[in-house]
């Protein structure tokens, strides 16, 4: 028998939906099942070597002790430029912090703000740690559902709706993971004017996936289509994504000064600062030679636009076309109420993922996950023989459905 007592605020969440399917899968495949995953958001592609040398070289200078708890010079320094040239955001080096990854900065914002009976904004679908990272703050989720009819996008009538005295934050996550939409600059010019009208209401940017852009018209952030929001808008980005770099855990963001120092301290007192050896290879990737990046985004292009064509032709299923990242969130509409071989009814986008797992070796995550159904979700960040083996499973197993 144990006393250790676990608090609410860890009873309260759930582990990730998606970390429990690509679990699952894992575990599946290590029992020898034939397991098509499709679950993780993470780039099949090596870091870059020129990023590697870098760190390698830093380790061999002896750069392998702690840095400041914001970062280091020369990577703020290769932030604040990135987001200058390329978002036209201009920031001041001590309005930018550097974590261990986007998730946690985005964690910490809300730990720094957040308090009992504050609202949070959350356009559904949504990246299934927003609402749970609000509870853990002891905020409340307010989930806005965002239909396919509007690709999947937070409207500004819809936000005027959501806003009330207790609204803290509104999270914006452009390109979507699950969707891989993106908002245009009218989009996010009409929010923010939304946004002016309610000072009290801050807006949360996470725009992890803006490198991998698909979309025809160009990559925009809230903060630089209305600079009169910069007082209240955090921008949230990291390597993670566009580099293959998640296991270097380095994310990072600039907003306003009293919130990025708060950030600061809450690290302090947490995991004090970032890894000195990927701080360095971060600093390398915003500033060194982009091809790479341009090259894997073009792969990801082709996987995403293959896919998406092939999940369309597929009786039962839709889907929207993303204009980024490497997700695909298909309609499943087509198929609930229909029964398996097995003779069981397929009642919600769960059961059919679950069908497509145990019948077809397919794993994918349930739209429900992501706060809107009937949906799932696959990750394109996998080889076209991959994608293209899932794709025949999914066919079949829609075509063996009465």
């Amino acid at each position: 028998m144990t006393s250790v007592k676990i608090a609410r605020r860890v009873t309260d969440i759930r582990v990730s939906p998606s970390t429990v399917a690509a679990q699952k899968a894992r575990d599946l495949k290590a029992e020898g099942r034939d397991i098509v995953d499709l679950t993780v958001g993470e780039p099949d592609f090596d870091t870059p070597e020129a990023i590697k040398e870098v760190a390698i070289a830093a380790i061999r200078a002896g750069e392998t002790k702690y840095t400041p708890v914001n970062g280091t010079i020369a990577l703020r320094k290769a932030i604040q430029h990135d987001y200058s040239t390329r978002l036209g955001i201009d920031c001041a080096l001590d309005a930018i912090c550097v974590g261990g990854g986007a998730k946690q900065i985005l964690f910490l914002a809300l730990t720094a703000t957040v308090e009992s009976g504050d609202e949070v904004i959350i356009p559904a679908p949504y990246w299934v740690s927003y609402p749970d990272m609000v509870v853990a703050n002891g905020g409340t989720p307010v989930i806005v559902r965002c239909d396919e009819a509007a690709r999947f996008k937070l409207t500004a009538e819809a936000l005027e709706a959501a806003i009330t005295p207790a609204t803290r934050w509104v999270v914006l996550n452009s390109p979507s993971n699950p969707t891989g939409v993106a908002y245009t600059a009218a989009e996010l010019r009409a929010l923010g004017e939304v946004l002016l009208r309610h000072p009290h209401v801050m807006v949360l940017c996470d725009e992890i996936y803006d490198r991998i852009w698909y979309a025809d018209f160009p990559v925009q952030s809230i903060a630089s289509v209305m600079p009169e929001l910069a007082g209240r808008a955090l921008v949230v980005n990291g390597v993670s994504k566009s580099y293959a770099m998640t296991g270097w855990r380095i994310g990072y963001a600039s907003g306003p000064k009293v919130l990025i120092d708060a950030i600061n301290k809450l690290q302090s007192q947490s995991s004090s600062c970032p890894s000195s050896i990927s701080q360095a290879a971060a600093a390398a990737a915003l500033t060194g030679d982009q091809s790479s990046v341009e090259a894997t985004v073009q792969v990801y292009r082709d996987r995403c636009e293959k896919t998406w064509e092939r999940l369309n032709a597929i009786d039962g299923l839709s889907c929207v076309r993303p204009d980024g990242a490497f997700y695909l969130y298909p309609n499943c509409a087509g198929v609930i109420g229909k029964t398996t071989p097995e003779g069981k009814v397929i009642e919600n986008d769960l059961d059919f993922v679950i069908y497509l797992l145990e019948t077809a070796g397919v794993a994918s995550i349930h739209g429900g996950a992501y706060g809107l159904e009937p949906h799932f979700r696959i990750s394109t960040a996998t080889s076209m023989d991959i994608l293209e083996d899932g794709c025949a499973r999914i066919e079949k197993a829609c075509k063996a459905l009465s």
